[in-house]
């Protein structure tokens, strides 16, 4: 199956996600509750990934589909992977940075990938060899193509994450701050729109220390497509849930390096007077 119609389709089903978040972003009758996990999942959440399972399964009914809401894993073949919001908290606070995310596998591998963010009247979309775009406002706004930055330098770098507090429990907060203070400046631009930004080239590195396969898979292959590196905290596949890390090829290694070195020996005190 050609991948431009599969890139197609994956627009289309964005297009059909960003009218129903549309019409949920601040509702006052918006229904939220808790999963066991203690993450929060809205209406417009279930609403969405209902309505991209039920265009799929008209669509390419021999496709195999998984969502953040309604389950599902990545098969042998074509795998869907939706997160109909990403950025659900921001969602439900009337926070306009959250965007669906679809994506494509092929034998666990991204093929496609949309990042669609109506709030912030952008989207960003990438297939394999075809490069990453973007285009922001209206729908016949002319899309440009993305790289991500040149710099060499974690001095000169610009870092974003999603929250320190997570540090401490998935990885180590002390290797986050390493980072950090290396880096030229921290941000906490969070979930889906920092590793955007680093295709885009508007900062150099997303690292956070816990994904789910949903969470990273369409920005997996936008970064890629954008010049870029997305994996895990150790170098491996982003999609085996321990962490994620995106910047371009020189910065990605030594960020590697950062994360993973231990911390340095504090000196022995100085004994005191007997």
């Amino acid at each position: 199956m050609a991948l431009q119609a599969d890139l197609d389709l994956a627009l289309q089903l964005a297009a059909v996600a960003d009218d129903i978040t549309n019409r949920r972003f601040r509702a006052r009758d918006l229904r939220v509750r808790q999963k066991p996990d203690r993450t929060p999942v809205t209406d417009a959440d279930t609403a969405v990934e209902t309505a991209v399972r039920e265009a799929l399964k008209s669509a390419r009914p021999d496709d195999s589909f998984a969502g953040e809401e309604t389950g599902g894993s990545v098969t042998a073949g074509r795998t869907w992977m939706v997160d109909p919001i990403d950025g659900t908290k921001n969602f439900l606070r009337g926070v306009p940075v959250w965007a669906t995310l679809i994506a494509l596998l092929e034998d666990g591998r991204p093929t496609v990938g949309v990042i669609s963010a109506p709030a912030l009247r952008s989207r960003w979309w990438a297939a394999a060899g075809q490069g990453a775009w973007l285009r922001r406002g209206d729908a016949d706004s002319a899309p440009q193509r993305l790289y991500v930055s040149d710099n060499a330098l974690l001095a000169h770098a610009y870092v974003s994450t999603t929250s320190t507090r997570t540090w401490d429990t998935f990885h180590s907060r002390a290797a986050y701050l390493r980072l950090a203070e290396a880096c030229w400046e921290d941000r906490a631009f969070g979930d889906f729109l920092q590793h955007c930004m680093v295709a885009e080239g508007t900062i150099d590195i997303a690292a956070e220390p816990v994904v789910n396969p949903w969470d990273i898979t369409a920005v997996q292959i936008l970064v890629a497509e954008a010049g870029g590196v997305c994996t895990d905290l150790l170098g491996a596949s982003p999609q085996g849930g321990t962490g994620a890390l995106s910047a371009n090829p020189r910065l990605h290694q030594l960020a590697l390096k950062v994360l993973a070195a231990p911390p340095p020996l504090r000196a022995a005190p100085e004994p005191g007077p007997l």
